[in-house]
């Protein structure tokens, strides 16, 4: 936004756009929508539709991509988490859905393997659930996970990530355990969306299937879960029109979307799946190579482009002789922030900076060089 013009709407509050060179982060925003998906919400915006059967027919072409029985689109995936774990402890009851979350008699437990501990499983208790935490920061074995689940159990949760380790049980034997006692496995795919197979195989990994919407270029402020249907009854029961809808008194109320984010997001999944990959990723590397070239040969910096794996595939990773520069990485950061227009990288450690290109505009990435090569001293 920052080198079209764009973004002169934030000026009146005194709001600094920044050049986002750390990724689909919250914290700045999240997401800047495709063209594409700006064009279909802005269509959508000054139309009214009956919000129930825009919710059904978005949660099935959903669906059908990724050939599971339900979707359902919610405000973000952490929503999903927490709208995933309500319905598994309540069902379709409603006298159950109005008291959450109060779960006095209800099975409220869900069980996380105390090696997937991680900031978002407060997801999980947001409704009124306790987290079980099998095993410890090392690893969880069968036995601890099995000796965990119990009476109380409404569901056991699993964190997808690219490379899980062998100290843990891994998801495939999670889901045998727990539907061996008749228990639904809720899972936190958020970004796992690349390559194409390997998002459908995580839709399709667990009873319910949580993911981020902002990484495939739709608004951040939405996401969805997707299942079996049964239990994605259950999600659209507590969702935000669930007062007006059978849903009693819905625990997700204050979780509520725009038409058009709806809009937004069945717009970018589409265009997620038509799309030319390689030429996506080819995009981000080239962007990364001029940055990579421009601060080639400045005194105590070596730079690497580097595989992740995530959905943008490659990163730049920047290291800092802190002597030779004279600024560790944290100081070449907060000078990037302080410039004009501000620019944020991310800092690992005290002499390495990550810069990641996915979320640049046109043009964005020769600002980065061209700023990063100063703060360094090139």
């Amino acid at each position: 936004m920052t080198t079209t013009g764009k973004g002169s709407v934030y000026a009146k509050l005194g709001v600094r756009p920044i050049i986002n060179a750390q990724g689909n982060r919250t914290v700045m925003g999240g997401s800047a929508p495709t063209p594409e998906v700006a064009r279909a919400m802005e269509d959508a915006a000054d139309v009214y539709v009956e919000m129930e059967e825009l919710l059904e027919r978005s949660g099935e072409f959903i669906a059908e991509l990724l050939g599971v029985e339900a979707a359902y689109v919610t405000s973000g995936c952490s929503a999903a988490l927490a709208l995933s774990t309500a319905a598994c402890m309540t069902g379709r009851d409603t006298d159950l859905i109005s008291r959450l979350p109060n779960t006095t008699g209800m099975k409220n437990e869900v069980v996380l393997q105390k090696a997937q501990q991680y900031t978002y499983d407060r997801s999980f208790t947001i409704p009124g659930a306790t987290l079980v935490r099998p095993g410890d920061e090392d690893g969880c074995t069968r036995e601890q996970l099995e000796s965990a689940i119990g009476p109380q159990t409404a569901a056991v949760a699993y964190l997808i990530s690219a490379n899980e380790s062998d100290s843990i049980v891994h998801l495939e034997d999670v889901v045998a355990m727990a539907h061996a006692r008749g228990i639904p496995v809720i899972a936190d795919a958020a970004a796992r969306i690349y390559p194409l197979d390997y998002f459908r195989g995580n839709a399709q990994s667990a009873d319910l299937v949580c993911f981020g919407a902002k990484y495939i270029g739709a608004p951040q402020s939405a996401g969805f879960v997707c299942g079996k249907k049964d239990l994605i009854d259950a999600v659209v029961d507590q969702g935000f029109i669930g007062f007006q809808t059978g849903g009693g008194h819905a625990f997700g109320r204050p979780m509520k979307l725009d038409k058009q984010e709806i809009i937004g997001v069945v717009t970018a999944i589409e265009q997620w799946f038509t799309m030319n990959h390689e030429d996506r990723l080819i995009g981000y590397e080239e962007r990364l190579s001029v940055i990579k070239d421009e601060i080639k040969g400045v005194a105590g910096v070596e730079s690497d482009l580097e595989q992740v794996d995530q959905y943008y595939v490659t990163s730049l990773g920047v290291k800092i002789d802190t002597e030779t520069v004279g600024k560790t990485a944290q100081d070449v950061a907060d000078e990037l922030d302080a410039g004009s227009p501000r620019i944020w990288v991310t800092v690992v450690g005290k002499n390495t900076i990550s810069v990641n290109s996915h979320t640049l505009n046109e043009g964005e990435h020769e600002i980065v060089a061209a700023r990063l090569k100063t703060a360094l001293g090139g």
